[in-house]
């Protein structure tokens, strides 16, 4: 049937997706040249002095959910959390490195069917130097915030950055994300607004749904479960950045798929793959490098 046709085109281009991206990645790293190359390795003069505060209390002793809650603005009863993450001057450079590589004649992959607009970070090479050392700061905050997610075990990452502006993406239709914990920056530049929404949890969906809204902060970030439904508005004028972190935890996810819901099977990837690892064979390191067939 027709249906089936393009189940199997899709199933093909996916598995492309990889050997593809692996090829443009040894492209940038060779012939691409940085504008600013120190947004590539992550400082911690790059985060903003109250994000330091909060790792330095979620790791001391006694360090509860209660006391950190009174560093955090929550949301609703949905468990979305905003905090300061980075400086406004690493904003503007980061972005003004992503325009520059925007402008560049680099082969660029996209980050979703849904964001057709944007930069996949493992290809610029920002993964070890940037995304793992963010993540691992992150563990102490997401292990007090989301602990039945694995919020202790974020050990992988998919990262990108979307761009909305009026002649390109607007908006971004409901949907929840690949990951067990996501962080959402907003980078900037300057725009109105493209608030985003968020609905119920995935798993836990209810008759009539209720729905928030959420507006954006320069260098705030917004940690929510990745099972949360959102969404973004329209933006009405501008350009609007933001760093998408899908965090996944391989002990929660090796159980269950959290897209097909199933035990999942699992074929090999590049990188962190989908987040899943195989059974560890003896004196074998773990690897994230799988993905679910589904």
């Amino acid at each position: 049937s027709v249906v089936y046709l393009q189940i199997e085109a899709e199933v093909q281009r996916r598995k492309e997706l990889i050997h593809q991206s692996v090829e443009r990645r040894a492209i940038i790293s060779r012939c691409y040249k940085p504008k600013h190359p120190e947004v590539y390795t992550l400082q911690d003069s790059f985060l903003a002095p109250e994000f330091l505060e909060i790792v330095r209390f979620c790791t001391s002793p006694g360090a509860d959910l209660q006391g950190l809650l009174s560093y955090l603005e929550s949301f609703s009863d949905k468990r979305i959390y905003r905090l300061p993450v980075f400086t406004e001057e690493f904003c503007q450079a980061f972005v003004d490195e992503l325009e520059n590589f925007e402008q560049s004649d680099m082969p660029k992959g996209r980050p979703n069917t849904m964001n057709n607009y944007g930069v996949l970070l493992n290809e610029l090479g920002m993964d070890e130097p940037f995304l793992t050392p963010l993540r691992e700061r992150l563990l102490p905050v997401t292990a007090l915030l989301y602990p039945e997610l694995g919020g202790a075990c974020l050990d992988s990452h998919r990262a990108f950055v979307v761009k909305y502006s009026l002649h390109e993406d607007l908006d971004l239709g409901s949907h929840y994300d690949n990951a067990e914990v996501t962080l959402n920056v907003s980078l900037g530049k300057e725009f109105t607004e493209g608030n985003l929404y968020f609905g119920d949890f995935s798993q836990d969906p209810s008759p009539v749904p209720t729905y928030i809204e959420v507006q954006h902060v320069g260098g705030r970030g917004l940690l929510h479960r990745g099972g949360q439904i959102h969404g973004a508005l329209p933006i009405a004028s501008g350009e609007r950045w933001n760093l998408i972190v899908w965090m996944r935890s391989s002990a929660i996810r090796n159980q269950l798929c959290p897209m097909c819901r199933k035990k999942p099977e699992l074929v090999e990837a590049e990188g962190f793959g989908d987040g899943f690892t195989e059974p560890l064979r003896e004196e074998e390191e773990p690897r994230t490098v799988d993905l679910c067939a589904l």
